[in-house]
């Protein structure tokens, strides 16, 4: 199935103890039907010092559900994401409030 939320899109979380935040899909990962979005669900993890990285307790992202994160539109509301086959044969996404198309 085609991915309705890809890297680069703002989102808004819809439930949890981030909800109504907005931010950016820096990652995606469709086997586990999850996603990172920078600044949301942020936790404290514990890194060992390593040559590459200083040790200590560092805050990352961490990876949020699909159904809870909806694509925001043009208008700045949440809206769906469907799909629709042009007259040259190529699917793009469209937003199911407005209509419109989404770059990317």
């Amino acid at each position: 199935m085609a991915a309705k939320i890809r890297k680069g899109d703002k989102v808004v979380v819809l439930t949890g103890r981030d909800k109504g935040r907005t931010g950016e899909v820096f990652e995606v990962r469709p086997d586990a039907g999850t996603a990172l979005v920078r600044g949301i669900n942020m936790v404290k993890r514990h890194q060992k010092q390593t040559q590459a990285q200083e040790g200590g307790i560092i805050s990352k992202e961490s990876p949020i559900q699909l159904s809870n994160v909806a694509y925001v539109g043009k208008d700045g509301k949440p809206t769906r994401v469907g799909f629709k086959i042009l007259a040259d044969g190529k699917k793009v996404r469209i937003a199911k409030s407005s209509g419109a198309e989404i770059d990317g």
